[in-house]
């Protein structure tokens, strides 16, 4: 393969913690500088993950301030020596009970504070990558997601899954917030654009708006 074959984001999505969240370790391919994104827990495998794919970790980013997203975030920001970026301001009290909710669902976690707040319209940079960051209330007030163009990829952290979107019972969840934020800048990205959820498998904005039973166009129009 030469080298204009090789896709300029490559990605790897490895399940930490009870609750089996997708940290996602993305890294540019032309610089091998890369980050991970929602580091939640299992710290020894996700730095063995960098290692085994050669990455160098320059930086880690938040989606929200839930435990099983960033419970790990700050131990693993102090082990390697990087920033850590996001989410967005409003998630600040969520990650100030770190230390509390790690103890009542048995996952380590510390309170940290971001080295960068994440905006709405903001960018992120990874090597040579540089993303969009896009803020999508509901889950959390906070709640920002990822979205590389040219790759036509997102990581939406608990916003939208196969078939079912982020939960909104928890302190400052907003059920209009979520459907508004799916269908009002989610959808607005691409049929064609794959995205990384916080838990379970992959799927594409074009399949989630034929057939998913919240925010599908035919739930929406209803």
């Amino acid at each position: 393969m030469s080298s204009t074959d090789t896709p300029p984001l490559k990605a790897v999505i490895i399940p930490v913690t009870a609750f089996q969240q997708n940290c996602t370790l993305l890294w540019c391919t032309k610089t091998m500088r890369g980050a991970f994104v929602d580091a939640g827990g299992d710290l020894d495998r996700l730095k063995a993950a960098a290692a085994q794919h050669g990455v160098t970790i320059e930086k880690l980013l938040v989606t929200h301030g839930h435990i099983d997203h960033c419970g790990g975030t700050g131990i693993l920001a102090e082990q390697l020596g990087v920033p850590i970026e996001g989410p967005h301001p409003d998630d600040r009290f969520w990650i100030a009970r770190l230390g509390d909710d790690g103890r009542a669902y048995g996952i380590e976690g510390r309170p940290f504070e971001p080295d960068r707040w994440l905006y709405d319209g903001d960018q992120v940079t990874v090597g040579d990558l540089v993303l969009d960051v896009i803020h999508c209330p509901g889950h959390t007030p906070g709640h920002v997601i990822f979205h590389h163009a040219p790759s036509k990829l997102a990581l939406v952290g608990d916003v939208l899954f196969q078939g079912s979107i982020g939960r909104t019972d928890f302190p400052r969840g907003n059920h209009e917030d979520l459907i508004a934020s799916i269908t009002k800048k989610l959808w607005p990205l691409g049929g064609e654009t794959a995205f990384v959820p916080g838990h379970g498998p992959m799927s594409t904005f074009a399949h989630e708006r034929a057939g998913n039973p919240f925010v599908g166009d035919r739930a929406v129009a209803g």
